[in-house]
């Protein structure tokens, strides 16, 4: 794979490996604050009103819409001039992403199916955390095939797709007519905008701005704005606006490294934190931890890895090239890793503070033993023919 998006795939896969890093850091770094004597001040700081919201408002409602922004741009760049353009590319990553989001969304159910208000949690195992899991990967250097790179962080874009869908339709309260015209009305401003070939990002973001303060008072989840804003960015065809200069690379350029290195460490460092204090067994083994556990870990690796083996059986697909099945497997293992949308849906799902406590120990258990065995298996597993 040679041209622009060839090394467009490898900074993005750098930087979010660098991220992917520094995330686990900084979610260490959270839970240690949050069981020493700082907990009292790590709480009150994140609870501290500023302006109309609490600081850790801004931070999941505010920040969280930039890093919406990016993954709505790398979803149109991916499915307009990106490795999903095709549907002889789309059809393994979108059917794997379907069968790792499907399963443990039944595993999570079945887990907690005798406890009264927990089904609304459904979706938290559903999605892959895109930094977590190519940090992983980062680790095993030239152990994973970049074919099998490529199938991750394709699978990981149509998850993010489907989590801001379900985000979207099943986390939206009431919805405010007048203010979603409004949100209607912006974005057909940036539609004429693009259609007028405008390039400066200028008044897109503008734009992109003032849809975020309508969506928000819609009733619609604010963060979804980003993912909106994007669909109307301009991106032209390969051969001509497609390359790095078109508006739609420029600004996913100039996102990556502030999303990557401060926005996701940010929302880790604010939501990773919580105390162990009394949390014992019986804790860790309730349904709702243990459901997004067994979510992420079982239903995460059964879904994809029986959706691509079907793939190849049926012929639908082939196998990423280059990998064998036991790092199709370990591939599979690390799509568990759900860590920061998994948290962002369970803050949408729950707001009682215990029930999010246990929230954030199913998505820590989860994601940490499907990254230990993944990675354990990588590092084993021999290359393809042995050599």
């Amino acid at each position: 794979m040679t041209g622009p998006d060839s090394s467009i795939l490898r900074r993005f896969l750098q930087s979010e490996a660098s991220g992917g890093i520094l995330l686990m850091a900084t979610a260490a770094a959270a839970m240690i604050v949050a069981n020493s004597p700082l907990a009292g001040a790590y709480f009150e700081t994140l609870h501290l009103p500023v302006g109309p919201m609490s600081l850790l408002h801004w931070i999941n409602d505010g920040l969280m819409a930039i890093f919406f922004l990016l993954v709505g741009l790398e979803v149109k760049r991916e499915f307009v001039v990106g490795h999903l353009s095709k549907w002889s590319d789309r059809a393994l990553p979108m059917l794997a992403a379907a069968g790792g989001m499907a399963v443990p969304a039944l595993v999570y159910l079945f887990v907690t199916r005798e406890t009264d208000g927990l089904a609304r949690g459904w979706a938290i195992p559903s999605a892959t955390d895109i930094a977590f899991a190519i940090g992983v990967v980062a680790l095993l250097g030239n152990r994973v095939p970049i074919a099998l790179k490529l199938f991750l962080t394709t699978v990981a874009v149509v998850d993010d797709m489907g989590a801001v869908a379900i985000i979207a339709v099943a986390y939206t309260a009431n919805i405010h007519g007048l203010a979603l015209l409004g949100a209607i009305l912006v974005m057909a401003a940036m539609y004429f905008l693009n259609r007028a070939k405008v390039a400066n990002l200028a008044p897109y973001l503008a734009l992109a701005a003032l849809l975020w303060v309508i969506v928000l008072l819609s009733g619609v989840h604010a963060t979804i704005a980003g993912v909106l804003a994007a669909a109307m960015i301009p991106i032209g065809p390969p051969s001509k606006e497609g390359g790095e200069t078109s508006p739609l690379h420029r600004l996913e350029h100039a996102l990556q490294p502030w999303v990557a290195y401060a926005i996701v460490p940010i929302f880790g460092f604010a939501n990773a934190g919580v105390s162990f204090t009394g949390i014992g067994m019986e804790q860790v083994l309730a349904p709702l931890p243990l459901g997004i556990a067994a979510g992420l870990f079982l239903g995460k690796q059964i879904g994809i890895f029986i959706t691509v083996a079907l793939c190849a059986v049926f012929k639908i697909a082939k196998k990423p090239e280059g990998s064998t099945w036991i790092q199709i497997y370990g591939i599979a293992l690390l799509c568990g890793i759900g860590f920061t949308m998994s948290l962002f849906i369970g803050g949408l799902a729950f707001s009682d503070p215990a029930l999010l406590d246990e929230v954030k120990i199913g998505v820590l258990g989860g994601s940490v033993v499907s990254a230990f065995v993944g990675y354990a298996l990588l590092r084993i597993a021999p290359p393809p023919n042995g050599t």
